[in-house]
């Protein structure tokens, strides 16, 4: 069975074919999905959907932040909405840490100053309440890893790595899983089947980011998007570049992305659903 760690499934794309979205996912044996919010106003839909799922996806799960693309619209208020929210989630066992949160450094027009007061006030909400988190690293890696060391998060996922070896190793060290997915399936993208190859397996969790990044083969197919079916594909492209089975690489990433989001575990610990994963 397949773990996708990041799919935005309340994207506008999917909003009139959800059902058929996640019945495909089911049909690939994608079980567990997680669902991070971009948005304050978003918490309480990310919530609704990841309830309203759960029998045909039961490990999905979901986390609540402000995406740095969002944080130009953002107001302080906001910060207070997110807190009050993720006290009410707490009690959620689907509930599973904070995110997606972080810099970007590459979409232009966006205010640094405003990503990192939002990405800082984010960051002491994880402290506080002792939650891991997802975060967005794109051209961000060394600054995020600077705020990381000042405070004490019990680790995450840095999605969609795309940096250094040696960032990468700063990230472990930090207690972080390292996200990979459909970008590796270009043979183009050499740093990153180059740290897929070679970093530490207990390192690793995949990803589909959907609907976005989607993987090499949609380009030929005339596929709009990318969406949590694809994982399986993905992840067995991601298992070959690594030289492992499908069966060893799938629970690896499993146990991984567990170990990492220990809500998430506890979700799945003793469910039935998931006695094939060891």
């Amino acid at each position: 069975m397949w773990i996708d760690t990041h799919c935005h499934l309340d994207a506008p794309e999917f909003l009139s074919i959800l059902p058929e979205i996640i019945a495909a996912a089911k049909d690939q044996n994608v079980r567990a999905i997680l669902l991070p919010a971009v948005k304050a106003t978003d918490c309480q839909h990310v919530r609704d959907l990841a309830s309203q799922y759960s029998s045909e996806i039961p490990g999905l799960v979901y986390t609540l932040g402000i995406h740095p693309l969002y944080t130009n619209q953002a107001l302080e208020q906001d910060l207070t909405t997110l807190e009050e929210h993720i006290i009410q989630s707490l009690s959620d066992p689907r509930f599973v840490g904070i995110g997606e949160i972080g810099l970007d450094y590459f979409v232009e027009g966006l205010d640094p100053h405003q990503q990192e007061h939002f990405f800082h006030a984010q960051l002491d909400l994880a402290q506080k309440y002792h939650l891991p988190v997802i975060l967005h690293v794109r051209r961000s890696q060394d600054a995020i890893l600077k705020a990381l060391r000042r405070r004490k998060i019990p680790g995450g996922i840095a999605h969609a790595f795309n940096g250094s070896f040696q960032q990468a190793e700063q990230f472990i060290e930090l207690g972080f899983k390292l996200g990979f997915g459909g970008a590796a399936t270009y043979q183009r993208a050499l740093q990153i089947r180059r740290l897929l190859a070679d970093l530490p397996i207990d390192s690793i969790v995949t990803e589909t980011d959907s609907p976005d990044i989607p993987p090499a083969w949609l380009r030929g197919e005339g596929i709009a998007f990318n969406e949590p079916a694809f994982m399986a594909r993905i992840a067995k492209e991601l298992a070959a570049i690594r030289g492992m089975s499908d069966s060893e690489f799938a629970a690896t990433v499993w146990r991984n992305a567990m170990q990492v989001l220990p809500r998430w575990a506890a979700l799945c610990a003793g469910n039935p659903n998931f006695n094939l994963v060891s």
